[in-house]
C-alpha cells in the first residue's frame, strides 16, 4: 500500500525559488522542519509519503515526510521532512488552511530524468507553461 500524502499552502511564497530559500533556512543535517497546530490523525500512514506544496493554486513541489514530533510546549507538532525539495508537474489545487490528505493516485508526478531540461527553465516560464496546462 502506497504511503499517504498531504498538501499545504506555501503561505507568503510567490515562487518555487522563494519556497526553496525558505526550506533551506529550515534545514539542518538534510532534515527540514515545518510546524502545525494539530498532528494529522493518520500521521502513521504519512511517514514515507510526501508533503506537496501549493503556490498560486498549483501543486508545485514535494518533500518526503520523515516523521512527527510533539513540541515541548505540547501545543504544536513538528513535521520532519527530507530537506530536498522535489519539483513536480504542476497541478491545479485550491488554497486551504492547514493541510489536506492527498492519495498517491491523485499526486502529481515528479519531473523525471527526461524532464531535466524543463527543471532548469526559469521559474516564470515554468509558471506560464503550467498555467497553460502544457506541463
Amino acid at each position: 500500500m502506497a504511503a499517504l500524502n498531504i498538501t499545504k499552502v506555501a503561505v507568503g511564497c510567490a515562487s518555487l525559488d522563494i519556497l526553496r530559500d525558505r526550506i533551506a533556512a529550515r534545514t539542518s543535517n538534510h532534515v527540514a522542519e515545518v510546524t502545525t497546530r494539530y498532528r494529522p490523525t493518520r500521521h502513521e500512514e504519512l511517514i514515507g509519503g510526501s508533503l506537496y506544496w501549493i503556490i498560486k493554486h498549483r501543486l508545485v513541489a514535494r518533500q518526503t515526510i520523515l516523521g512527527f514530533e510533539e513540541m515541548a510546549d505540547a501545543k504544536r507538532w513538528i513535521i520532519r521532512l527530507d530537506g530536498r525539495l522535489v519539483p513536480v508537474r504542476a497541478r491545479p489545487r485550491r488554497a486551504h488552511q492547514g493541510w489536506r490528505y492527498l492519495d498517491a493516485a491523485d499526486a502529481p508526478a515528479d519531473f523525471d530524468g527526461s524532464d531535466a531540461d524543463m527543471a532548469d527553465l526559469p521559474p516564470a516560464m515554468l509558471n506560464d507553461l503550467a498555467a497553460l496546462a502544457l506541463i
